[in-house]
């Protein structure tokens, strides 16, 4: 019964540190480049898309499609930083626990 009691308690400090967290992670920005730096797309950490920027040289008729293809990799280049970013603080939050393997956080 011990035993349950320090995991209840551990569990509700992790639930306060992972509410931090995600409030942390409202502040966080990342930075996606594509085309040599020529298409940059910023997400928060929670992933909305708060910015862009397209090279004026990208900018010619027929060239849309390929515009179109590095916005979105440019967009996926920003989303990965987001996730390893919060992979990262969330490792550091749980390191010292005794997380059964495979649980995953946030919940």
């Amino acid at each position: 019964m011990k035993d349950l009691m320090g995991l209840m308690s551990k569990a509700k400090e992790m639930q306060a540190k992972m509410q931090g967290l995600q409030e942390e992670m409202e502040s966080v920005e990342a930075t996606g480049l594509s085309g040599g730096g020529a298409v940059k797309v910023r997400l928060s950490g929670k992933g909305a898309m708060t910015g862009i920027s397209i090279d004026a040289s990208l900018v010619q008729p027929g060239e849309g499609e390929i515009i179109e293809d590095l916005v979105v990799a440019a967009h996926n280049d920003a989303k990965a930083k987001v996730e390893a970013i919060m992979a990262e603080k969330t490792k550091s939050l749980t390191s010292g626990m005794q997380l059964p393997a495979g649980f995953k956080l946030p919940f």
